[in-house]
C-alpha cells in the first residue's frame, strides 16, 4: 500500500507544474486576446468620432437642399 501512496504522491507533485504551466498559458492567450479587442475598440471609436463630425458637417447642408427641394416644388 506504502507503494501506491508514493506513487500517488509523485503524480500529484507532477501535476502542480503542468497546471501551472498550462493556466499560464491560458492567462497568457486571454491577455492577448484583451489587448486585441482593445485596440479594435480604440479604432471603431475612432471610426465613429470621425463619422460623427462628417454626419454634422453634412447634416446643415442637407437641410439646404430639403429645403430648396420644397421650395422649388411649390413654385411649380
Amino acid at each position: 500500500m506504502k507503494i501506491v501512496e508514493l506513487w500517488l504522491a509523485i503524480f500529484s507533485a507532477g501535476c502542480w507544474p503542468i497546471c501551472f504551466l498550462w493556466m499560464y498559458r491560458i492567462g497568457a492567450r486571454q491577455e492577448e486576446m484583451l489587448s486585441d479587442l482593445n485596440k479594435q475598440a480604440k479604432r471603431i471609436e475612432n471610426l465613429s468620432k470621425a463619422e460623427h463630425d462628417l454626419i454634422k458637417e453634412v447634416h446643415p447642408q442637407v437641410e439646404r437642399i430639403k429645403d430648396g427641394v420644397e421650395e422649388l416644388a411649390r413654385n411649380q
